[in-house]
């Protein structure tokens, strides 16, 4: 079975057992979420359910694995002969999380 889901602004082809980085949601490790918004169901007999947007009763349902950070991006500006410097550092928050099911 697979599954597109949106989540954070982005979309995600996801299958049941998968773990995946998503922007950061609310909860603590071992809590469960579920995805509302899926927008393509294919299911075992390669029946494929395309939403309009979304489909209608369908959910995923994942578990919360951790809450990381992803890795340092580092913003540098620079004006020449003017002696300005601007140098920023950013790490993006994320859920690690596992599919467990994925129901029509």
């Amino acid at each position: 079975m697979l599954a597109v889901i949106k989540t954070g602004g982005k979309q995600y082809i996801v299958t049941p057992g998968q773990k995946l980085k998503i922007e950061k949601l609310e909860g603590e490790a071992g809590k469960t979420v579920k995805f509302e918004e899926v927008l393509l169901v294919e299911t075992d007999d390669k029946k494929v359910e395309i939403g309009q947007p979304t489909v209608k009763g369908a959910a995923v349902s994942a578990k919360i694995v951790a809450q990381t950070k992803g890795p340092k991006v580092i913003a540098y500006k620079y004006k020449a002969k003017k002696r300005y410097h601007l140098k920023k550092g950013h790490r993006q928050q994320l859920t690690e999380v596992q599919i467990d099911s994925i129901s029509l």
